[in-house]
């Protein structure tokens, strides 16, 4: 899982890029970021043995925040993997906070 930029500016866009490799036992991938006082999450369903390797989620207008941002591929029998990565959104220019 790549994560995009490491370190930006509020309001951010974030771009999360997540690799699987096609297997029989994948159904859903999602993606979260979270901070201290945001949350926002995606997910879709890949297609098991047919599925593309490259799915890309984008986070848009990201508050400031140190965000956790978690990847969780799920498969019939529950989670397969997770991967977690950082990503900081600094206050605009010219911002108080």
């Amino acid at each position: 899982m790549q994560v995009s930029p490491a370190v930006s500016r509020a309001p951010a866009l974030l771009t999360v890029r997540v690799t699987v490799e096609a297997a029989a036992d994948n159904r859903v991938l999602q993606v979260v970021a979270e901070s201290s006082d945001f949350y926002r999450s995606s997910q879709v369903q890949i297609g098991g043995a047919n599925a593309t390797p490259l799915n890309v989620f984008e986070f848009r207008n990201l508050p400031t925040g140190l965000y956790q941002v978690t990847g969780v591929l799920v498969g019939v029998h529950g989670p397969r993997a997770t991967v977690t990565r950082l990503a900081k959104v600094d206050p605009s220019v010219g911002s108080a906070r």
